[in-house]
């Protein structure tokens, strides 16, 4: 009996010879790892097939990029005409009450002659109303009713930088000008020209209707 052939076992299980029999790997093991791999690299395949199928059927980014401009391009909502801008006064149409809320004398009557040359109509010259009086800090206030917010006032506003604006119950178109503390003198009449027109001009208004999308 050869040393290789172990206890007990004989026969056709005898081993002769030398050499110890040739022990090879299972097979096994590495037909399972090709086979996952070979599935792996056949779903990728399948995948990217699938990708290109739908670009070529919906046109892909350009169908995309297509879609966006048309979003940005402005509906077509009902025509409305913009309002009509308000009719400024000329300043011949406005008249101007000239108070004296500082210790200056006859600052009232100098602002009221300036001012009458410019063309406005003159009523009142006077020195400021108690409540007034030596309380406008700065170069001086505009005082009208309601509706000389966006009329009057803004026209007399600019004969004189830096005015503060109110209203009050009056129903009369008069107009008051009260002279302040930080009070110089009138704007240039150039420069109130120039302001004037500018205050004429319509402000422009927006193409997009509200609420839509503007690229």
């Amino acid at each position: 009996m050869s040393m290789l052939t172990p206890p007990g076992m004989g026969g056709k299980y005898r081993i002769t010879g030398a050499k110890y029999p040739r022990m090879r790997r299972p097979r096994g093991r590495r037909r399972i790892v090709l086979a996952v791999a070979a599935s792996v690299v056949a779903a990728g395949l399948i995948g990217w097939g699938t990708l290109q199928l739908i670009d070529v059927f919906t046109g892909g980014d350009k169908a995309t990029a297509a879609s966006a401009r048309s979003d940005c391009k402005p509906k077509q909502g009902p025509s409305a005409e913009p309002p009509a801008p308000t009719a400024l006064p000329k300043p011949g149409q406005i008249k101007v009450n000239v108070y004296n809320a500082t210790p200056r004398s006859g600052l009232a009557k100098d602002v009221a002659g300036e001012l009458k040359k410019r063309g406005f109509t003159i009523g009142k010259v006077d020195n400021a109303p108690k409540e007034y009086d030596k309380k406008v800090k700065g170069t001086g206030m505009l005082l009208g009713a309601k509706s000389a917010t966006d009329t009057a006032l803004p026209v007399l506003g600019t004969q004189l930088a830096g005015t503060e604006s109110r209203t009050d119950a009056r129903k009369s178109g008069e107009v008051d000008l009260i002279l302040g503390a930080k009070f110089k003198d009138l704007a240039k009449k150039e420069d109130a020209d120039k302001a004037l027109a500018v205050l004429a001009k319509p402000k422009p208004t927006s193409s997009t209707s509200n609420g839509q999308k503007d690229c």
